[in-house]
């Protein structure tokens, strides 16, 4: 037997789904855009400003929730969850922007060494790749999915750490290039950590265990 507040937790759950293809579009078109130095900047702040609002959607609709069927605890636990990966949702399409932003100020990567670009280009991957297992294993409650992207974390993390240790062993690097570059390699990096911080609400969500994946 169905209960109401269920029809309510299966609306929040639609949301977020639609929500969370349109983030990975909104990531990908800044990645592409900033890889091949043509600006999509109006697109991706479009796209952001509908995922930011459609973030405070699902907050408004937790606490009509809340304040409606005062859930049980396993309910509660999936409600508050299901807002948390909105906000990290959410964070995905700001970081998008601001990598749509550095595209439109110093125009990509494109005139940048070729070592620099295989660096960008490896990261953007392995970055989408996380941020495709957050969307798969949210539809699917996919534990085992979601727990694989401690590993592409840990991945994202050392050539983060690794492009900084080569950009220090370098001399007579174009400035413009060095600044685009890190900031983008640090907004990819922090995608990849909200990618995570997804991954853990979901293990939350269908087991009721808290875990680190980072």
């Amino acid at each position: 037997m169905s209960r109401l507040i269920d029809a309510g937790l299966e609306e929040q759950s639609a949301l977020l789904c639609k929500m969370a293809e349109l983030t990975y579009e909104t990531v990908d078109l800044a990645i592409q855009s900033y890889l091949s130095g043509e600006s999509a900047h109006r697109q991706v702040q479009e796209m952001s400003e509908l995922l930011m609002a459609m973030a405070e959607e699902i907050e408004d609709k937790t606490f009509e929730l809340i304040s409606r069927f005062q859930p049980v605890a396993s309910d509660l636990r999936t409600i508050k969850s299901y807002m948390k990966i909105a906000y990290d949702f959410s964070r995905y399409s700001r970081y998008a922007l601001d990598i749509s932003y550095v595209t439109d100020k110093l125009c990509g990567i494109t005139e940048c060494e070729t070592w620099m670009r295989s660096f960008i280009q490896e990261v953007s991957e392995k970055v989408m790749k996380m941020v495709r297992i957050s969307i798969d294993s949210l539809r699917k409650y996919d534990v085992a999915l979601a727990k694989t992207v401690s590993t592409l974390e840990q991945e994202v993390d050392k050539i983060f750490i690794d492009y900084l240790n080569r950009l220090i062993e370098k001399v007579n690097v174009d400035p413009k290039c060095v600044i685009s570059s890190v900031l983008v390699m640090r907004y990819l990096e922090r995608i990849a950590d909200h990618a995570t911080y997804v991954c853990e609400a979901i293990v939350y969500i269908a087991t009721g265990e808290k875990i680190l994946l980072r």
